[in-house]
């Protein structure tokens, strides 16, 4: 076994464990092992990570569909408007050099770790106000997001989804892998073009993953999440550094 195929392994368990627990965060890991691991370019990375991401996700959604965790109407609604700006968006990376999208990505990552370490997620919320133009709004955001970047949104999605519409947490896990799905899938069409996949490596990395997000899924149910998600943001909050420092110089050059 190649040390290539190892590493998609590990790391694709890593990413549906992630999925399957937090919901979402999958892509965080994607993207960065891809290049620095695999060896890829950022934009095949993006494409390679939405498939991966994608794939996974739509497993978990099944898993927590059959624990009642999923909200249809309001994945539909979110998960619509961000396929519409993911694949209208998918095309922009294309024209953006690598190392910007990675300091982009670095970026991102800071923001989003920072927020997860200092914004306490409630378990449960009231009745939620399930605003269409909140909905909407907050969907096409995450689907710009995860065209341009490659990110399926998961780690900006369940936040949105308890603190701005009010879905109780247990209810947003699985309602944001049915958006981070639907998502995925319109960025990967629209990065297709003039793209050669490597389907070994997302063979290995969705193979993994499948098992992992079984395990995530039942995990959820058992370890605190505010606590996951803590530790899970201080690592996302390393590897963004990681990335910054890397990458910023030769932006700056």
């Amino acid at each position: 076994m190649t040390e290539a195929l190892l590493i998609s392994i590990a790391v694709g368990f890593a990413i549906g464990v992630t999925l399957g627990c937090l919901g979402g965060g999958g892509s965080i890991l994607t993207v960065p092992a891809l290049i620095y691991l695999i060896g890829q370019t950022p934009q095949l990375a993006v494409t390679t990570s939405l498939a991966v991401v994608g794939v996974n996700s739509a497993l978990g959604v099944y898993l927590h569909r059959a624990h009642g965790t999923l909200n249809p109407r309001v994945a539909l609604l979110f998960g619509g408007a961000g396929m519409i700006a993911s694949y209208t968006a998918a095309g922009l990376s294309k024209h953006l050099p690598p190392t910007l999208l990675l300091v982009a990505f670095a970026a991102l990552m800071l923001v989003v770790s920072l927020i997860m370490l200092r914004r306490r997620i409630p378990e449960q919320a009231e009745e939620p106000e399930l605003s269409l133009i909140k909905i909407v709004g907050t969907g096409a955001g995450v689907g710009l997001l995860t065209g341009i970047l490659g990110v399926g949104g998961g780690f900006l999605i369940v936040p949105a989804l308890v603190m701005l519409l009010g879905l109780p947490m247990h209810q947003a896990v699985g309602t944001s892998l049915l958006v981070i799905t639907m998502n995925s899938a319109a960025g990967f069409l629209g990065h297709l073009d003039g793209i050669h996949l490597d389907m070994s490596v997302i063979a290995a990395f969705i193979a993994a993953g499948m098992i992992g997000t079984f395990a995530g899924t039942r995990l959820n149910r058992y370890l605190p999440a505010q606590r996951l998600r803590q530790g899970f943001a201080v690592f996302v909050l390393l590897l963004g550094i990681f990335l910054l420092f890397d990458n910023l110089p030769k932006l700056l050059a």
